[in-house]
């Protein structure tokens, strides 16, 4: 079906994502299968789960995004699960000391036995201070652990061709023009939903992406590629033909004519990239720390690079200066050999 016109959300009986709009973004399920719509919670005490239910109920009054309120919850719901089978000393739930130790506890269990990755860990650790801090106990005294000195994952150059390609090939102007923010302006995946049809100026040679409130507030501008300026053209066009298109300023509409959700636009990147061939480990990041990667590799200046991706920290975009998993596998394969 090559109308981009929404469709019902039960449009030939497939199943479908959080956007009601197929799980394939180029219609088909992809080498990664269905997508999960979530693991069933780990069970909890009735008392635990009381008092998961209340973290939960604060971070759902919280000014923060909802993938983290869903991360942090299921770090904290998987932690409180290990408390209640663990032999812990004190009450970690009311004791600071008891607290840190529990917590250096669960940082050693998630590195030796869940065999869980530093970054992995560190992440765990960010969900437990919040948690902390909001039942008024303070952050705990637990050291987060050094990460491997390594460059973003970006998309290899075949990589990012083929993603290119299946862009090329999805019917929807909506999904194209989604699937290619990220890749040529850089744009995180809330920072791209947020645009509103005026942050998009077009005129015939240029084109310019204004991000109003990126993070940390911050305001920056971002120059189009004639790529994205040529499919944002075409979305602008085909959008008033969407239901309630007229009364949304949303840029990225989902099927009903309200803002396309930031896990509704995962879903869709999701599903291109399973179109695509691209490994398990993408997410719609990767995108964005292409276009940092290639413009760092190209030769251009680290504080213009930063200012278009809106880094605060110089430090931050130095990042992908560093090697990846190719460049080190190019470094052995280069040693001599005697044969």
């Amino acid at each position: 079906m090559s109308s981009d016109n929404p469709r019902p959300p039960a449009a030939e009986g497939r199943p479908t994502t959080s956007d009601n709009t197929p799980g394939s973004a180029g219609g088909s399920p992809g080498p990664r299968g269905p997508r999960r719509r979530g693991a069933r919670p780990v069970p909890l005490p009735a008392h635990l789960e009381a008092l998961h239910a209340e973290y939960a109920a604060a971070l759902g009054r919280a000014p923060v995004d909802a993938d983290t309120r869903r991360a942090y919850a299921s770090r904290v719901r998987q932690y409180l699960a290990w408390l209640a089978a663990a032999a812990v000393d004190g009450d970690p739930l009311t004791d600071p000391l008891a607290r840190d130790g529990a917590v250096r506890d669960y940082r050693a269990h998630l590195q030796r036995v869940a065999k869980r990755t530093p970054a992995t860990i560190n992440t765990v650790l960010a969900a437990l201070a919040d948690f902390y801090t909001r039942r008024g106990l303070g952050r705990p005294d637990v050291r987060r652990l050094d990460l491997p000195q390594a460059a973003p994952r970006a998309l290899a150059p075949r990589e990012a061709t083929r993603w290119l390609r299946a862009v090329q090939r999805c019917p929807r102007p909506r999904d194209r023009a989604l699937a290619l923010v990220p890749f040529y302006a850089g744009l995180r995946l809330g920072e791209t939903v947020a645009l509103d049809v005026d942050d998009v100026r077009l005129s015939a040679r240029k084109g310019l992406l204004i991000v109003r409130a990126g993070k940390g507030e911050h305001y920056r501008e971002v120059p189009l590629h004639a790529e994205l300026r040529e499919t944002l053209a075409a979305w602008l066009e085909a959008r008033p033909a969407w239901p309630g298109a007229s009364d949304s300023s949303a840029l990225f509409l989902n099927h009903r004519g309200g803002r396309l959700s930031t896990r509704g636009a995962s879903d869709l990147l999701a599903g291109l990239a399973d179109a695509a061939g691209l490994e398990a480990a993408f997410t719609s990041h990767v995108l964005r720390h292409t276009f940092g990667t290639t413009l760092v590799r190209a030769g251009h200046d680290l504080v213009l690079v930063a200012e278009l991706m809106g880094h605060r920290r110089l430090e931050t975009t130095r990042g992908y200066t560093r090697p990846g998993p190719a460049d080190r596998e190019r470094a052995i394969a280069s040693l001599p050999t005697d044969r």
